[in-house]
């Protein structure tokens, strides 16, 4: 039996911008997604911290180091700058593995800079 588990998360990021003229998706500066794994058009969830929305979109690659976690397309009705979002990504794995999985968390600050990790063993 498969079972979906936490893959991944991004805790407590600043959302930088919006762009409601945009096909949609959410961009995450190339260097948080590889802090966490994150691959370019990966499928996440979005947890609003701020308003309570949650909704699901697929991951665009921002400029490295920018600190860029910006809401395109309709997710831009979702939140706006400063609001504080919590980026979910899941996977599908065989049982067996699920008991002994960790996902990577990383938990940003205010300028979306790393200020804890915790990473599987």
């Amino acid at each position: 039996m498969n079972i979906t588990v936490l893959k991944c998360k991004l805790h407590n990021a600043a959302v930088t911008g919006t762009n409601t003229h945009y096909e949609g998706s959410i961009v995450v500066d190339q260097e948080l997604m590889d802090e966490v794994g994150l691959l370019p058009y990966e499928k996440v969830l979005v947890a609003n911290n701020s308003t309570g929305d949650r909704f699901e979109t697929y991951v665009i690659t921002g400029d490295p180091g920018s600190g860029k976690i910006e809401l395109n397309g309709a997710t831009a009705r979702l939140g706006q700058v400063g609001d504080r979002i919590i980026i979910f990504a899941f996977a599908t794995i065989p049982e067996r593995e699920a008991k002994t999985h960790n996902p990577k968390i990383v938990l940003l600050d205010e300028r979306n800079q790393v200020v804890r990790r915790s990473f599987a063993s």
